[in-house]
């Protein structure tokens, strides 16, 4: 079984979840079961698959589940870019958070393009 603490993507990822939880606090509260529920289950995600992953066997698993935190990430992103198309975003925040979410896109694809490789 792999330690998913000490993995850099994990780190990030869990990161991006605790800045998408306080940033989401801020939406308007009809977005709550709509853009808010979205984003928060898409950050949780990343993290939470990156674990699922580590605690499996197999390579392949655990390179499947890397993916589908991957999948979540990249949506997540999406989700980011329209709350700050619809001004639900403060700037400063805002630019903190999205260049966080892209550090961990970057390191996520690189764990997997190294395990492509092996």
């Amino acid at each position: 079984m792999r330690d998913h603490t000490k993995l850099t993507a994990f780190q990030l990822a869990d990161e991006v979840a605790i800045y998408i939880y306080r940033l989401t606090k801020k939406f308007p509260k009809d977005e709550l079961f709509g853009l808010t529920s979205q984003m928060r289950r898409a950050a949780v995600s990343v993290p939470s698959n990156i674990v699922e992953g580590c605690a499996r066997e197999s390579q392949s698993e655990y390179f499947r589940f890397l993916e589908i935190a991957f999948g979540s990430l990249r949506e997540l992103h999406y989700q980011f870019e329209l709350s700050e198309k619809l001004g639900y975003l403060d700037g400063c925040e805002a630019g903190s958070c999205e260049g966080k979410i892209i550090e961990t896109e970057k390191v996520l694809s690189a764990l997997l393009k190294s395990m492509r490789k092996s």
